[in-house]
């Protein structure tokens, strides 16, 4: 599809995916986000880089967000967002505030026709063509696991901890600290930088020898990192294969990321877990870490020898494979989504939003009555 499209043409929606740390938008129907951007923008009063999450009140996330959507349709995708429909990738878990926030900009201040919201833990689906999957989203902030039964999140099972990217980067400078290099206070980017090219998930058994004070274990080399430009860190390889055991290592309540999972599965009906277990689903950047399937096989296995998740009656555990990168699957399923006519059967258009001042909304009682009885009021995110 060309950027510059002819006026006759009928506008394509665009889809966006604001992720905590990285936002992918393109059009629909195509294959790949055309862009993944950092989810910030320069403030102009500062002249700082500031996180669209990191925002002080409602009025300074609008702020945030009018600069940011500026910079996506005029710097990046180089057109109109006036009178053109949008679709919108977000997790259920999502704040109220910022939604709101984010359909304010788009239909007072850029004037989009309408809106359609999909939840990220069903639309990842769309590309496998399967309705039930127990979908595991480790992005920045947190990792979250929503099981999907028949084409519908089962909301009430939600489990989520704060595993994702940024305990990652903290815990490769604690491990930096705790060797002899002299890197301190790295920032966020050179540790994700780290993180990418140079740490990988390693097997349980490895992990347990690591963790033991042995002089016999045999390391894994170290790498010689460039740093701005004529310094050189050295990753050596303890800190390699210690950066994801975050992610594995209990707390004094006894969850990670594998309890996440099993007690997901406890809460659903017991006719329902077999079929979850045989259909994992991945998604989130922190997913695409080398030996990262196979290490969270390895701890779910070990776990359903414990008593707590006996009572599951669970064999074995299948993941399923992408047909994308994991780190934009819910993207391309919002592009499958906005292609068909559920576009516009269940987008909110600029009329209703200037009526209502809301979006329809899964938590709000007032929605989830209006569309049991039939109303015109239909909720994309219930």
């Amino acid at each position: 599809m060309p950027i510059y499209e002819p006026l006759t043409s009928e506008k394509v929606a665009v889809v966006l995916d604001i992720g905590s740390a990285f936002t992918k938008f393109g059009f629909t129907s195509e294959f790949a986000p055309r862009n993944i951007i950092r989810s910030q923008v320069r403030c102009k009063n500062t002249n700082t880089i500031r996180r669209l999450y990191d925002f002080q009140s409602a009025e300074d996330l609008y702020d945030l967000l009018v600069e940011f959507i500026h910079t996506i349709f005029f710097k990046y995708a180089l057109i109109s967002p006036k009178d053109r429909p949008v679709v919108i990738v977000e997790s259920l878990l999502c704040p109220t505030l910022f939604r709101e926030s984010l359909a304010k900009v788009l239909f007072l201040q850029y004037e989009v026709s309408s809106i359609l919201v999909l939840p990220s833990h069903l639309v990842c689906l769309a590309s496998l063509a399967v309705d039930t999957a127990l979908v595991v989203d480790v992005g920045y902030k947190e990792a979250v696991v929503i099981p999907v039964g028949f084409g519908l999140p089962i909301v009430q099972t939600w489990q989520a901890l704060p595993l994702g990217g940024e305990a990652i980067h903290k815990n490769i400078q604690v491990l930096f600290n705790n060797t002899s290099t002299g890197a301190q206070n790295l920032s966020e980017e050179v540790l994700e930088d780290i993180k990418v090219r140079c740490c990988f998930v390693t097997k349980k058994s490895r992990a347990d020898q690591l963790a033991l004070p042995r002089s016999d274990l045999i390391p894994v080399p170290d790498i010689k990192y460039s740093h701005r430009g004529s310094q050189t860190l050295t990753v050596n390889g303890k800190i390699r294969e210690k950066a994801f055991e975050i992610l594995y290592e209990e707390d004094n309540d006894h969850f990670c990321l594998s309890t996440m999972i099993l007690d997901a599965m406890l809460l659903v009906d017991r006719d329902l877990r077999n079929i979850l277990a045989e259909n994992l689903v991945l998604t989130g950047g922190t997913c695409m870490t080398p030996g990262f399937k196979a290490r969270l096989k390895e701890e779910l296995l070990k776990q359903l020898s414990n008593d707590r998740y006996r009572k599951l009656n669970v064999k074995q555990f299948k993941f399923h494979s992408m047909p994308c990168k994991e780190n934009y699957a819910s993207w391309l399923g919002g592009a499958l989504y906005g292609a068909t006519e559920f576009l516009g059967m269940k987008s909110v258009t600029k009329e209703f939003y200037l009526k209502e001042k809301h979006l329809p909304d899964w938590i709000n009682l007032k929605d989830v009555e209006s569309a049991r009885f039939g109303s015109d009021v239909t909720s994309a995110r219930a």
